[in-house]
């Protein structure tokens, strides 16, 4: 098939959702499929454009196999409400004549991935045009997420915007998502149960290998072996209600075999620096090298998934695969009725969000039963390897997409 991935975020990005559609595309390439992406240039976790794509604005480039169009935006240094909204606009006003230029290559699917919601009209556009089979796919629920964490405001505008969501999703051929919850979700916004998709974040479980060695980083951070590791790995950005780490961290100062690390890179990152000036038992490491993931994640006795109340139903982070593939407990921030709690709960313990006591007192409960952590440990693996693992989610996804869309494509041309 001929595929057009439409996506802001793309590889070479490492996290987020840069990396799943650079993985899905490579994967697509390597199944044989004719791939091309329309996309941004690499500006994401640290909001600055990669200086290796100032010039020229609008490019073309090969990247394992796939075709990729590059169409330039706007990124701001200090992401709000507002400037994410021109942010994102930037991208779909510069890529529209980018994506109507591909109707020409005759696309068989346009497959559109969002955020941003924004570029979903000239993702219908060019798919009309091309007479080919249109899908989206939600990483989250942005429009939700801006109004439940207030970076929009406003009742009449929210309802308008919703109204116009609503419009929107309902048109697109098949419209897929990353959880349960966010497909009910889709129910609730008019989206025909038929028409939708569950599409998780996957993770490659045979790189993520169960019991890997705790390694060189206890050493390059001065961490010894037989200490117990709580780390949070990821975007440091507002979802995740992060400063309830550095709380917790904070109350348990005073144990010596117990050592916070958080690795990433974002907006929060400041914040995070300052509140744990002073506390010799957390590290920071900036976001590291793909290539040392599987490392990284070994190097933990306990994951840390913190989340933001009023956003727990409305994403479903794309680093739990990892935490689950690495066997290693996870402790979630989050309501209890949560889709992230239902699956925590197997694997780890889940305390309530932004209680940074609650969130203490599990690390040390964990700490201190190596059993009990072991045994968390080999459900979370277990998990991974029979939910989320990458081979078996795209392969059961697209597999079912080809046949499907021949036999529509067939019926077409009958009629």
């Amino acid at each position: 098939m001929r595929i057009l991935i439409y996506s802001t975020n793309f590889a070479p990005e490492p996290t987020g959702i840069g990396k799943y559609s650079g993985e899905m595309a490579a994967w697509l390439a390597d199944h044989g499929h004719d791939v091309r992406v329309v996309a941004a240039p690499p500006y994401y976790p640290e909001w600055r454009t990669d200086p290796k794509y100032a010039w020229p604005p609008f490019r073309r480039e090969q990247w394992r196999g796939v075709d990729v169009w590059r169409a330039p935006l706007w990124v701001p240094k200090s992401p709000s409400g507002l400037t994410r909204i021109v942010h994102l606009l930037s991208f779909a006003i510069m890529s529209f004549p980018v994506m109507i230029w591909q109707a020409f290559w005759r696309p068989d699917l346009v497959l559109t991935v969002a955020p941003a919601f924004v570029c979903a009209p000239a993702a219908l556009l060019t798919a009309r045009l091309a007479r080919a089979k249109s899908w989206l796919h939600l990483q989250d629920f942005e429009i939700d997420v801006a109004f439940g964490l207030g970076l929009l405001k406003g009742d009449l505008l929210q309802r308008i915007v919703l109204r116009m969501e609503r419009w929107i999703l309902r048109r697109f051929d098949t419209v897929s998502t990353i959880s349960g919850r966010m497909i009910e979700r889709l129910l609730t916004k008019g989206v025909a149960l038929e028409r939708t998709r569950y599409f998780p974040n996957w993770v490659d479980v045979s790189r993520t290998r169960h019991g890997v060695a705790k390694g060189s980083y206890r050493t390059e951070l001065g961490i010894p072996n037989d200490a117990v590791v709580a780390l949070f790995s990821g975007t440091l950005g507002g979802k995740q209600g992060l400063m309830v780490i550095p709380a917790a961290a904070s109350l348990l100062r005073s144990r010596q075999n117990t050592v916070f690390v958080i690795c990433g890179d974002g907006l929060m990152k400041p914040d995070l620096e300052a509140a744990v000036a002073g506390l010799s038992n957390v590290r920071l490491l900036p976001l590291q090298p793909a290539d040392r993931l599987a490392e990284l994640l070994g190097m933990a006795d306990i994951h840390l998934l913190p989340q933001s109340p009023d956003a727990a139903d409305l994403v479903l982070p794309s680093k739990l695969s990892g935490m689950l593939a690495s066997g290693r407990p996870v402790i979630a921030t989050c309501r209890a009725d949560t889709e992230i709690s239902g699956i925590v709960s197997q694997c780890g313990l889940v305390v309530a969000p932004q209680d940074s006591t609650a969130l203490a007192r599990a690390v040390g409960t964990l700490a201190d039963d190596k059993a009990m952590r072991l045994e968390l440990g080999r459900r979370a693996r277990a998990l991974a390897e029979s939910n989320f693992d990458r081979e078996a989610v795209l392969s059961a996804l697209f597999g079912s997409l080809k046949q499907r869309l021949v036999g529509e494509i067939a019926n077409d041309v009958a009629a």
